[in-house]
């Protein structure tokens, strides 16, 4: 949703109503994951997507039927029949999706939740989705405070805690309750979506490998910040894309900067005096990857210095060195790419080989 805010923040600011399909639960290989969404105007403009292709063209003509009505519906859409004009997953699976009407008198808290969202601060929304509440019933839930209403101040209450539970684990899912949030019994559905800021890419060293890093870093959607302390090259002309660009020692600006399990790092300094105080730094961090420029050469160099400094082996190993998946990269777009791969790698923990010579779900 994050990528769509703006323009669904100017259809509301213009009074232009609009249904948004929102993604609620997933099975096996389908292709989007819980909180995508698919938002669809009364002039029939749609931003995002749900399913890849597979039933964009079904979810767009309900959600016209939604703008209509005011009335929220979820479908359930699997794997495609014999029937051509079917609406179906090709790729197997189940996606159930939640359409409902955002306006003012719909979604008094949307206006509230974009600015949020826009201010890269976390807010989780809970909509009910099925059961005896009023369908499409919203609570936007921040930290330190909750708007809008389930139906029911106990409702009200047991979602709150557990939107702000799923919010600080940074998850999004279905949760069931009774009428009045008892946890035993199912007769409320309640849809939480946890809507977080991106996560952070500090690219270390302004050079070109480093613009080409940082276009796919935005592309990936991180907030992209590059460093280097060397005025003359640490320029917004240079990097016109990243969100900052910081003229600072890197292993000072690392220090004082917030760095959390989402976070990456890549050293692409390929310089000593820059590399060992950065990476020293570095790993005293919980960053989730640490990847570092330079040939085996260079990287044997910098781990011996790295010991030198005090370093230990079980630290080192947490080194990305040299970055990226062996891709055959030459140049600086190809090393970017070879770079975006090992990172969505580690994180996913997948095995990082051809689909095609492995076996089992897609998606995980």
């Amino acid at each position: 949703m994050r990528e769509a805010l703006a323009e669904l923040l100017s259809w509301w600011e213009s009074g232009t109503p609009f249904a948004l399909a929102t993604v609620v639960a997933t099975s096996v290989s389908a292709p989007r994951q819980p909180g995508a969404v698919l938002a669809v105007n009364a002039a029939g403009e749609a931003l995002g997507g749900v399913a890849g292709g597979c039933v964009e063209a079904a979810v767009y003509d309900t959600a016209r039927r939604v703008l209509t009505t005011g009335e929220p519906v979820l479908e359930t859409y699997g794997l495609s029949d014999d029937d051509v004009f079917a609406a179906g997953l090709t790729c197997g699976g189940t996606i159930s999706v939640f359409v409902q009407r955002i306006d003012r008198a719909h979604a008094p808290d949307f206006p509230a939740v974009a600015t949020t969202v826009q201010a890269a601060e976390p807010v989780a929304v809970a909509t009910a989705i099925a059961g005896s509440a009023r369908l499409g019933a919203r609570r936007a839930i921040w930290r330190d405070r909750a708007l809008g209403t389930l139906g029911a101040k106990d409702l009200d209450t047991a979602v709150t805690d557990d939107g702000r539970a799923l919010l600080a684990r940074g998850q999004s899912g279905k949760r069931r309750y009774g009428p009045a949030g008892e946890r035993r019994c199912g007769t409320v559905t309640v849809f939480v979506q946890s809507l977080l800021p991106p996560p952070r890419m500090l690219v270390f060293g302004a050079i070109d490998f480093a613009r080409a890093v940082t276009q796919v870093g935005v592309f990936l959607d991180y907030h992209v910040t590059v460093c280097d302390a060397r005025a003359v090259f640490a320029t917004r002309r240079r990097f016109p894309e990243a969100h900052e660009v910081v003229v600072e020692w890197p292993h000072r600006y690392l220090r004082r900067t917030t760095v959390d399990p989402s976070t990456v790092i890549c050293v692409l300094t390929h310089d000593p005096k820059f590399d060992v105080p950065l990476l020293v730094a570095a790993l005293r961090t919980p960053a989730g990857y640490i990847g570092a420029l330079g040939s085996r050469r260079t990287h044997a160099d910098r781990l011996a210095r790295l010991r030198e400094a005090g370093l230990a082996g079980d630290e080192l190993v947490r080194i990305r060195a040299p970055i990226g998946l062996d891709l055959g990269a030459h140049t600086p777009a190809e090393t970017a790419i070879s770079i975006a791969a090992e990172i969505i790698q580690n994180r996913s923990q997948r095995s990082g080989q051809p689909l095609s010579t492995t076996a089992g779900p897609i998606h995980g």
